[in-house]
């Protein structure tokens, strides 16, 4: 009797696929199960940079198994897998700038601090399963041996995994017939596409709100994806356009994206094409915008703002279009205190804490009991500096407490994020830099130690403002003795 090939009667229904959801595929194999013993469903599992060859091994992970459940068909779940796979970018990729200068592998810069535009490194993958049916004599020559069975392969479509979860209050849609099974989170809302004449409210991959604050000094980055040739096309270039604080614009520029900028000329199935970043604050553009630097030392950008957008050639929006304010100094001169943090979409959000801000310092060491005068020279010496309980190592972590201003109860779901997000940093601003620096001041990493979080709304709360306590997570190692 010929083997019967498998079915794949459930799978994710997008093909981009957030890694933070129930990835399930349901494999059906009716001759198998009904007729063979110790039958089992294999999943042969591929990820990688590049759209994977399930014939070969090259991009082979790992194989899993299952049995049969009561239905007759094998059913797995690869979310816990895939999660290993994808992670935050921290780092520019090779050939983005910053202050000019080319990234390499040997000159590396932090990812907030681009000058314009960044592939990405490690938020996506390519993902390909390969499922076969196992049982007792599937090779004739080996009767009383469990063998892969010949004939029962069945590959399962190419997806993009990326670095994002969904929340339960995200809607699952599911497909039509003859998908109907099938269920996912529509990400058509985070891609870039061209809804001229209609106004474009499709977002970079950030859940905050089209309108943000941050100070001149303040680095920062935007993510957009570009998972098809298509979105690819929508997205040209980006305009910023500058206005002083009564609305009067200050012209603007435009930067193509392209390998020259830190992108990419032609498109392909690489996963470091499918999302870019952009840095967008004005930090940012303070590295290497002679435009944005000129209004900089006119003082006329100060308490005014910009607009962000992406557009295709024809210079119609891909996204929607983002106003970013610059604030002026507090005249109670608090020192500002910007966060980071990995978003819902494996890309990051930035946020400025403007108020008052209080530094403490957490000790902790050991002890020693040292003696009096000194044991190991011909004569004994009385130092009064010698004996006494001694401290053996102090380490210090530095505590702060940071506020918001009164702020909209759009930045809620942002605050959310944070408080729940595994990375934190505090993001230092714009600066001259010695020479052969290794920009190490700019990133620290934090831990947000406020252990909950409650939403304030105008109808309860009439006025919204956050105190959160965050930590450094490295700790200071003094001298020892």
């Amino acid at each position: 009797m010929s083997n019967q090939t498998s079915e794949i009667l459930q799978k994710p229904l997008q093909t981009l696929t957030p890694v933070g959801q129930e990835i399930i595929f349901v494999v059906a194999n009716d001759t198998a199960v009904a007729n063979e013993t110790r039958v089992k469903f294999v999943a042969e599992v591929h990820i990688g940079k590049t759209i994977p060859n399930t014939s070969t091994s090259t991009d082979l992970i790992a194989t899993f198994k299952t049995t049969p459940n009561n239905a007759g068909v094998g059913i797995f779940d690869f979310r816990n897998i895939l999660e290993n796979y994808v992670s935050a970018d921290n780092m520019a990729a090779n050939n983005s700038k910053y202050k000019n200068a080319v990234t390499t592998d040997t000159q590396r810069h932090a990812l907030h601090i681009i000058d314009k535009f960044s592939k990405s490194i490690n938020i996506v993958r390519y993902l390909a399963i390969q499922f076969k049916v196992e049982f007792l004599g599937a090779d004739t020559t080996q009767p009383n041996v469990v063998n892969i069975a010949d004939g029962t392969s069945v590959n399962s479509d190419a997806y993009i995994i990326e670095n994002g979860y969904i929340k339960y209050t995200d809607e699952l849609t599911h497909g039509i017939n003859p998908n109907q099974n099938d269920f996912g989170f529509d990400t058509t809302n985070l891609e870039p596409f061209i809804t001229h004449p209609a106004t474009n409210t499709r977002k970079f991959l950030t859940n905050a709100p089209t309108t943000l604050y941050a100070n001149l000094e303040d680095y920062g980055t935007f993510a957009f994806l570009q998972t098809t040739n298509d979105m690819s096309d929508n997205v040209y270039d980006v305009r910023f356009e500058y206005y002083n604080s009564s609305g009067v614009s200050l012209g603007g520029e435009t930067i193509v994206k392209d390998f020259s900028t830190g992108a990419y000329d032609n498109w392909s199935a690489e996963a470091k094409k499918q999302v870019i970043y952009l840095g967008v604050f004005p930090g940012n553009l303070q590295n290497s915008s002679t435009t944005f630097n000129t209004l900089v030392t006119n003082n006329t950008i100060q308490g005014g703002y910009y607009n962000v957008t992406l557009r295709n050639q024809a210079g119609r929006n891909a996204l929607a279009t983002y106003t970013i304010n610059v604030t002026c100094p507090d005249l109670k001169g608090f020192e500002s205190i910007r966060l980071c943090w990995l978003n819902q979409w494996g890309a990051w959000d930035y946020y400025t804490f403007t108020k008052k801000s209080t530094t403490s310092i957490r000790t902790k060491g050991s002890t020693y009991q040292q003696l009096e005068g000194s044991w190991n020279e011909r004569t004994f010496n009385i130092d009064s500096y010698r004996g006494g309980k001694k401290a053996f190592r102090r380490n210090a972590t530095e505590l702060i407490k940071i506020n918001t201003d009164y702020i909209s109860a759009d930045d809620n779901v942002m605050f959310e994020e944070m408080i729940n997000s595994p990375e934190v940093y505090l993001l230092k601003g714009f600066q001259d830099d010695i020479t052969n620096s290794y920009l190490n001041k700019y990133v620290t990493p934090v831990r947000v130690s406020s252990s909950s979080f409650t939403r304030k709304t105008k109808a309860n709360d009439k006025l919204i403002q956050y105190t959160f306590d965050i930590e450094k997570s490295k700790t200071l190692r003094t001298q020892t003795v």
